[in-house]
């Protein structure tokens, strides 16, 4: 992955030029291919164009609301479709012949029933004229759904090719027909019509069962032919005059107007010139977002794999409302454009995290319905996420910019939809739902970013607080091998901080960075000074070879940290950390051992580069100044004061911070920081100014 970032990080121009073609062609793509209307338009607004006349007949359409009522109705009032089973008659007839034949043998042998014995024709003529009677009435299996209609609910009973309509309460159900046979028998004149009870009681079985697959088919013809106009405006007609509210009723003949106007100029409009429109304005917000990388944000725009990590986010988020768009259920309410901010802002700065943000706004509103209220919701949220200071590595930061962040959705949609409706109750709370998710879904920031962190070679506040663990293989092999340099580094590491929060740097990167500056000590710990405790190493080397062992704790540790993954930024601050200086005692004792001897000064000079950004040119000079006052015995303030002075001046004299971005007054102003916390370390007294002494009266 790491050769693939480098390659296409080497990719020229063109190629980039490429990548910023494709990206604009693939939203073209996304858009809609159908001619923009070109009022805009929301309920309760004022109209600010001239007087809008018809310039054709259209249907004024109904809304939504009224369509669902309406289907409703007609879905609670339709008929369903239920079937007759005539088979049911005969089998349900034949069992109870049967079940009559064998209670008449058990009642001969118990000798009960002696009517029944006499007469056993007159029952069993009873019983099966019962049962006709019933099933030509008809026992209907009652669906689930229809059990709460009223008995006037009408059914269609279809019979063979045959259907008639009954109602509720004409039809009997198989409990209504054993109470009817209740009720009944004790009146048919039989002397033992308790003997026939449980031969029809077991022989009423519904004959008539629900027909889904016909009751749905009827039913989306009927709903099919509901009617979705109410009324029509004729051609010259005034739809709403110029200053005019946009009421409820002129509001839906503006819609029906707008949807006729597409359909009308369907037929004359060019799918390339649609396309041609949407790419434009597309160039034109991605070019102008280009411009602002090139001026401000340089080393994005000529790195492809981090302008490939910008731009990923105006196709990603396109491609979503996309879809969202696509889908009925779903609301772009819900997509969490918030994250965009926040991942920015973690890996480079807010005023790109905003930019990006309000670029990738503006390309979504083109693909959403949600009209002018969705663009301003999503920008005020953004611009709240960079308010709210959000930090990935605080979690109760976290999820308080998160509930700034809901509030803001919230009460700013409450305002827009009074503004809009003019009442509390016709406020669609369902929004709320959506807003909800999308806040929940803006956690994902948090696993998101060391995801993209790894793809795309990224340095967060999250790794550098893991990098900051001193059980770290690096840090605890530094601290057994070379405790004094160990403490060198927190020295660094404290001073740095401090200066970086003065200028506004990156307080966490250079801290971070001076633990891991001098890893590379860890090979020959005792060859430096702070780390000697008896003999010198030094006294049976020579200065050359000395020279090449100080300089080469830079390569080593630059061998170390790649070998460990560190961060490339992080690599770089351990190259740079000395510049391009020259191992100054060991340069000049080999000089003034060998006078007459041409010197190779790139021998004892460290390899650099030099610094470039105001951090590593922070941690140089720190590194230099706490190591070099270690040297000083007891100084008072001023010769701290000045011997600071004489360090800092030195590097700008050698050309050590031609490459830096810190400018002279942010060099004041970390040269104040260092000095006040050396004279910390050192005990400096304050020093007070002496008394002069009054003169004596004569």
């Amino acid at each position: 992955m790491s050769n693939a970032r480098k390659t296409l990080g080497q990719l020229p121009g063109v190629f980039r030029l490429l990548l910023v073609l494709g990206v604009i062609a693939f939203i073209s793509f996304l858009f809609p291919n159908h001619i923009r209307f070109k009022y805009d338009f929301e309920k309760g607004q004022r109209w600010n164009y001239d007087d809008l006349e018809a310039p054709f007949d259209f249907a004024i359409r109904k809304t939504e609301e009224t369509l669902a009522e309406e289907r409703q109705k007609l879905d609670q009032e339709f008929s369903p479709f239920y079937e007759v089973d005539p088979t049911v008659v005969k089998t349900q007839t034949t069992a109870f012949e049967e079940g009559f034949a064998q209670q008449i043998d058990m009642v001969k042998q118990s000798g009960q029933f002696r009517d029944v014995l006499l007469n056993p024709n007159k029952y069993k003529a009873y019983g099966q004229q019962f049962l006709l009677r019933i099933y030509d009435r008809g026992v209907i299996n009652l669906q689930e759904s229809h059990s709460d209609k009223s008995e006037q609910f009408v059914v269609n009973l279809v019979n063979g090719n045959s259907t008639r309509q009954a109602t509720l309460e004409y039809l009997l159900t198989a409990r209504s027909a054993q109470e009817l046979l209740r009720d009944s028998l004790p009146y048919s004149r039989l002397a033992e019509p308790e003997f026939l009870y449980p031969l029809l009681e077991n022989a009423i079985q519904p004959n008539i069962q629900f027909n889904a697959s016909l009751t749905q088919k009827e039913l989306e013809r009927v709903l099919a032919n509901v009617s979705t106009s109410q009324g029509m405006v004729r051609k010259g007609e005034l739809i709403v005059p110029k200053g005019g509210i946009v009421t409820g009723n002129i509001y839906q003949k503006l819609i029906s107007f707008r949807d006729q106007y597409r359909e009308e100029v369907t037929a004359d409009r060019s799918d390339i010139g649609v396309f041609a429109g949407y790419f434009i304005l597309t160039s034109l917000i991605v070019g102008v977002f280009m411009f602002y990388l090139y001026l401000f944000a340089k080393p994005i725009f000529q790195r492809s794999m981090k302008l490939i990590f910008i731009l990923m986010w105006l196709v990603v988020y396109s491609y979503l409302v996309f879809v969202v768009e696509k889908a009925d259920v779903l609301s772009a309410y819900m997509i969490p454009f918030c994250i965009v901010p926040i991942v920015i802002k973690t890996f480079y700065n807010e005023r790109l995290a905003l930019f990006t943000h309000i670029v990738v706004v503006l390309i979504a509103s083109f693909l959403s319905s949600l009209g002018y209220e969705f663009t301003f919701l999503q920008i005020l949220a953004g611009i709240v996420v960079l308010l709210s200071d959000v930090d990935t590595r605080d979690w109760s930061r976290f999820f308080r910019s998160m509930l700034y962040i809901f509030l803001t959705y919230a009460l700013a949609y409450f305002g827009l939809s009074l503004i809009e409706e003019g009442k509390i109750s016709t406020i669609d709370w369902s929004v709320y739902t959506w807003i909800f998710l999308n806040v929940f879904l803006t956690l994902l920031a948090y696993p998101l970013i060391p995801l993209l962190e790894r793809f795309f070679g990224f340095t967060s506040s999250i790794s550098l607080v893991e990098l900051s663990d001193m059980n770290r293989p690096l840090l605890r092999q530094l601290s057994l091998k070379a405790p004094g340099t160990f403490q060198h580094s927190l020295q660094v590491a404290n001073m740095a901080e401090v200066a970086a929060r003065r200028i506004n740097a990156d307080p966490l990167l250079v801290k971070v960075a001076a633990l891991y500056h001098d890893i590379g000590k860890t090979q020959n710990p005792n060859y430096f000074i702070e780390n000697q405790s008896g003999k010198n190493p030094h006294e049976e080397l020579t200065f050359l070879e000395s020279a090449k062992i100080i300089i080469g704790h830079v390569t080593e540790g630059v061998k170390m940290a790649k070998k460990q993954r560190l961060p490339a930024v992080l690599v770089k601050f351990i190259e740079t950390h000395h510049g391009t200086t020259r191992a100054e005692y060991f340069y000049r004792s080999y000089l003034k051992e060998h006078p007459e001897k041409e010197i190779d000064e790139s021998l004892f000079r460290y390899p650099g580069p030099k610094p470039n950004t105001k951090e590593e040119t922070i941690l140089m000079l720190a590194d230099s100044i706490e190591a070099a006052c270690k040297s000083l015995k007891n100084p008072t303030g001023q010769e701290l004061d000045a011997f600071i002075d004489k360090i800092i001046a030195g590097k700008i004299t050698q050309g050590q911070l031609d490459d830096s971005q810190m400018s002279f007054q942010e060099l004041e102003y970390c040269k104040e920081e260092f000095k006040g916390i050396m004279r910390s370390v050192h005990h400096v007294r304050i020093e007070y100014p002496e008394e002069k002494t009054a003169p004596k009266e004569e």
